[in-house]
């Protein structure tokens, strides 16, 4: 029935933690727990068993992880996984690995009603939770080798060369971005990348660890007032936008949030069109929502380039199709091409990427 609640699997060794979580989901008649599993091997068999509409994955479990346990439901019964996890570095750098894996978001563990955040929290992590409840996941089969990249037809770009990278990303962002820096590795990027990824509270700075190790490019969050350095990524630091001053340097601002986002893909996007106009190259990734519509709306006017990702490579095709609706992608691709397209771009005319 289409008003059933939400049947939700959690996965969490400690009782203490696994008992709190299931008393904040059971306070949402929307939601309702059908199974608790102590460690990743009763998740995997409680979710065949079961099937959820989604699973809160702890990250450190015994006998099976939430990493390994992640992948084996992504593999073997497809659904909905949120990490819930500490903000210990080992433990985010798991759930970002896990974001690679499939899950579609990592949260913060709750703590306790002693907290003076805890029904904030706990209404943003059932929120959470219903969101993510309905996104359609697709079966992940185990990594192999990498296979040859299809052939893509470069159209040439004209115009301005870009001077500058700015990338917008939600849902399935981080493994997007993951890949379309591993895919720059090594590679001559002559502009800085900005980037704003939709993530919870406390775990900007270890997306911006997890995607250093994808490429040799340096990865940082930014900071207010730096200049902007070519073979860069600055990610917009926890609940603050990322801009660009006149002067190309990061602007880093507490300004109200957008359309209920901060940091905001529109507050980039616009920034970058206010400052690069022609020479400016924006990139939608998968997401939820239309956050960074009314920004790319200012790029394509200031003559800037647009691309979106596709849906068929999207997790979730919200934010890049309401851009390709509004008819202001120049070109949609799919995650595999953009790296390479990029790569194009920045070349001089006449001649091919490396």
């Amino acid at each position: 029935m289409k008003n059933e609640p939400l049947r939700i699997l959690v996965a969490e060794d400690s009782p203490t933690a696994r008992r709190l979580l299931v008393e904040i989901l059971r306070t949402d008649p929307a939601l309702t727990v059908v199974g608790e599993a102590r460690d990743g091997v009763e998740a995997v068999e409680l979710c065949q068993r079961l099937q959820p509409s989604l699973v809160t994955m702890d990250i450190q479990m015994p006998r099976m992880d939430g990493l390994d346990a992640t992948r084996r439901i992504m593999t073997e019964v497809p659904t909905p996984v949120v990490v819930v996890s500490t903000l210990v570095e080992r433990d985010i750098q798991t759930s970002m690995a896990a974001l690679r894996a499939g899950a579609l978001a990592v949260l913060q563990k709750p703590v306790g009603p002693e907290s003076p955040d805890f029904e904030a929290d706990s209404r943003r992590l059932r929120d959470t939770l219903k969101a993510m409840a309905q996104v359609k996941v697709v079966r992940r089969w185990p990594e192999r080798t990498a296979l040859p990249p299809t052939p893509l037809e470069l159209p040439t770009s004209g115009g301005t060369r870009p001077a500058v990278l700015a990338m917008a990303a939600s849902t399935g962002g981080p493994a997007a971005l993951y890949r379309i820096l591993s895919e720059l590795n090594g590679k001559d990027v002559p502009v800085p990348i900005l980037v704003v990824q939709h993530i919870a509270l406390g775990f900007g700075s270890g997306l911006a660890t997890w995607l250093s190790t994808a490429t040799k490019l340096t990865v940082k969050v930014a900071d207010d007032g730096e200049p902007l350095v070519a073979g860069t990524v600055y990610l917009a630091p926890d609940d603050k936008h990322l801009g660009v001053t006149t002067d190309h340097r990061a602007q880093v601002s507490g300004a109200a949030p957008i359309q209920g986002f901060r940091p905001s893909a529109n507050w980039l996007f616009r920034s970058v069109a206010r400052t690069y106009g022609q020479a400016s190259l924006s990139v939608v990734l998968t997401g939820m929502g239309q956050d960074g519509l009314d920004g790319i709306r200012d790029v394509h006017q200031a003559g800037g380039r647009v691309l979106a990702q596709d849906e068929a490579t999207s997790v979730v095709y919200g934010m890049p199709a309401v851009v390709v609706a509004a008819n202001l992608a120049h070109e949609i691709l799919p995650l595999g091409q953009i790296a390479r397209r990029v790569q194009a771009l920045f070349q001089p005319a006449g001649m091919a990427p490396p």
